[in-house]
């Protein structure tokens, strides 16, 4: 059975939180601008093929129209960046055709580390070209699993936010990229779940009111570390919200007083540990708390070029 555990309506997204037995499934609606799709074509060419298999792409869908910034040449990391940097700028997504393994890697990761979409168009063609002909293209050894090694890599990032949700398995938060911390209602587990969608492995910890968080946060790189906050106010009304799907069978869980105190509670934890990023996460949506997070992240990281 099914259970619908959260949702939010901002800025023209819906997100729906959906609970089984044993798994969390994260839904995601977003309504893009219909008018205008800024996309950064990305080639070691002339970048006329990509832009064909764009504008093919592109007839199935009405009153669409395409601002497109070329990257053309693009044979080193550098390139990589300067085009990566572009596309965020732009807020673009990226449509490539690197024949280059080495180049391609570097561009789907420095991608990610940006939050910024990629769209890969050579290299799932050549790793099933490999398949069909039973050989790798020349110099390319090991592009046969390009393609799978991407998405059992989402698939390891999911199975990691499940196994460490709500404060599981908190000896294991070594292993975690990001670390989310936060009071109840603070979009942890949603949070944790858009992000390993992006490739991140996540976790997050539950503050509560009076405990003592885990001991071993304090061994993490603090770099790691992303404090979740939000006001009282909005806090209990989220709460009552949940109070009221939940048959108001919470005790004073959603009441402002308790909220106030737990709030407070958390924020003097935080505030105790400088080196750690604080995100105000009141009435935003999931996609821009992520942005902000990967992009104090990217900040952070002290060499940018893969």
């Amino acid at each position: 059975m099914l259970v619908i555990i959260d949702y939010s309506y901002q800025n023209n997204k819906i997100i729906k939180l959906v609970k089984s037995r044993n798994q969390f499934f994260l839904y995601l609606v977003i309504q893009i601008d219909k008018n205008m799709l800024p996309v950064v074509i990305v080639s070691d060419g002339t970048g006329h093929t990509a832009q064909q298999a764009l504008k093919a792409a592109l007839t199935q869908f009405t009153g669409i129209e395409t601002n497109i910034i070329f990257h053309k040449g693009v044979r080193t990391k550098q390139q990589v960046y300067d085009a990566v940097k572009d596309a965020k700028e732009n807020n673009a997504i990226i449509v490539h055709t690197l024949v280059k393994e080495e180049i391609r890697n570097s561009l789907i990761r420095h991608g990610r580390k940006n939050n910024v979409e990629t769209i890969d168009l050579m290299g799932p063609l050549l790793s099933r070209l490999s398949y069909q002909l039973a050989n790798a293209p020349s110099e390319k050894p090991g592009l046969l699993y390009q393609l799978d090694r991407e998405y059992f890599n989402r698939i390891d990032t999911m199975q990691f936010a499940f196994k460490h949700d709500d404060g599981l398995r908190e000896d294991q938060l070594n292993k975690a990229e990001i670390i989310l911390l936060g009071v109840s209602r603070t979009f942890k587990t949603p949070l944790s779940i858009y992000l390993a969608f992006k490739g991140w492995f996540v976790a997050n910890i539950p503050i509560v009111n009076g405990i003592n968080p885990p001991k071993n946060l304090l061994e993490v790189p603090p770099e790691k570390i992303f404090c979740l906050t939000t006001s009282p106010h909005h806090l209990s009304a989220l709460r009552k919200f949940r109070e009221e799907y939940l048959g108001k069978q919470t005790g004073n869980y959603a009441s402002y007083d308790f909220v106030k105190r737990e709030v407070a509670f958390a924020n003097n934890y935080f505030l105790r540990n400088p080196q750690w990023s604080i995100i105000k996460v009141t009435s935003k949506p999931i996609e821009e708390i992520a942005s902000e997070i990967l992009a104090i992240r990217g900040k952070q990281e002290r060499h940018p070029l893969l």
